[in-house]
């Protein structure tokens, strides 16, 4: 900009050729020379060049002779507004009317009267409070470019904390499936080779399933969006797909499924089917006898439930944290989950699926 400005002055004054351009010339080239540094320092850079352009009258010709000198007036003016953060520049500005006024005392020989005033004001003020319009404007540019940054952390942030537990959900499920399967197949391998290898089968089908999901999660953490998601994320209605993929494991499930006819909001949808299969699994691991699973969506409100006779004929070490993480899941969604025992081992997990049910 200064040096646009500079050529626009010295073309100027080589064709208009007033008295003393030659000054006029070296002055206003040192004028915008002094602006390139206006951004490091603009308070002294500023007002040092209003002072050496506003001495041209002083050695040469008048500014009512001359265009460019206003450019460069109107920059010293914007710069002070946009650079500086206080109202220091303001300072910047009084010396410049300061100098104006000594212009038209000692210089320039007419009549002068309000509407010389009115000039010297418009053009230096409209300048200054752009400058401080767009200093404004940048600030609050980069306070939301910041916010936005933190946004999309947090975002990050949320979902790897949501594949993470998407991990922990699938590899707790299979390898406990895989490793109840494992025991019923070695009770067969010699009373029943061809039920084992069934059995056996279904261990591979269930190791190749859960490299699959992890494979799809852990997809889903890289950058690439080409390599996104391996299949679709379960929801609600994969449901009697999972039970029968339990049943096939040897658990006797009783089940009563009301499924929603619409799937519904991505982050109920999962959670819903991820509460189900832990629930399926730990009865798969601790249950004695049939388990009653219960799936009833309403417009407003899902419920899950499931019932395990008590008993430990499947028992397989665990750390305990399965219920742990559907109560985080459910809390997240503005459920509850309860638990009772008696002869069963019972949860019951309510899921509000309106703003009116949370309440």
């Amino acid at each position: 900009m200064p040096a646009a400005i500079a050529a626009v002055g010295a073309v100027e004054v080589a064709i208009v050729r007033p008295n003393g351009w030659g000054y006029a010339v070296l002055l206003e080239m040192t004028a915008a020379r002094l602006l390139v540094w206006r951004r490091t320092w603009p308070l002294i850079v500023s007002t040092t060049a209003a002072a050496v352009l506003l001495v041209v009258p002083w050695l040469g010709p008048q500014f009512d002779q001359l265009s460019a000198p206003i450019l460069t007036i109107a920059l010293i003016c914007y710069s002070l507004g946009r650079w500086i953060a206080s109202l220091r520049g303001l300072v910047g500005i009084g010396l410049l009317l300061m100098l104006f006024l000594a212009d038209y005392l000692f210089v320039d020989t007419r009549q002068h009267d309000f509407t010389d005033i009115v000039f010297v004001t418009t053009l230096a003020l409209p300048p200054y409070v752009f400058g401080r319009i767009s200093r404004k404007l940048a600030v609050q540019s980069e306070q939301l470019e910041r916010q936005q940054a933190l946004i999309r952390d947090e975002a990050v942030r949320a979902e790897r904390d949501r594949i993470a537990r998407e991990l922990h959900d699938v590899i707790a499920h299979s390898l406990s499936a895989m490793v109840v399967q494992t025991a019923a197949a070695q009770d067969l391998v010699r009373t029943s080779p061809d039920q084992a290898d069934t059995i056996l089968q279904s261990v591979a089908d269930t190791g190749r399933a859960a490299l699959e999901e992890t494979g799809r999660l852990l997809h889903l953490i890289r950058d690439d969006v080409g390599e996104l998601g391996l299949r679709p994320v379960p929801g609600l209605l994969e449901v009697p797909a999972l039970v029968e993929s339990f049943c096939e494991s040897g658990l006797v499930v009783e089940a009563a499924l009301t499924l929603p006819a619409q799937p519904l909001p991505g982050g109920v949808d999962v959670s819903a089917y991820r509460v189900v299969q832990e629930l399926l699994t730990n009865a798969l691991k601790y249950s004695a006898g049939a388990v009653r699973l219960t799936v009833d969506a309403a417009p407003d409100r899902l419920r899950i439930s499931c019932a395990n006779p008590v008993g430990t004929t499947r028992a397989v070490p665990g750390a305990g944290l399965g219920l742990q993480g559907i109560a985080e899941r459910v809390g997240l969604l503005g459920g509850t989950l309860e638990r009772s025992q008696d002869d069963r081992f019972t949860v019951d997990v309510h899921i509000p699926l309106t703003p009116e049910a949370a309440t």
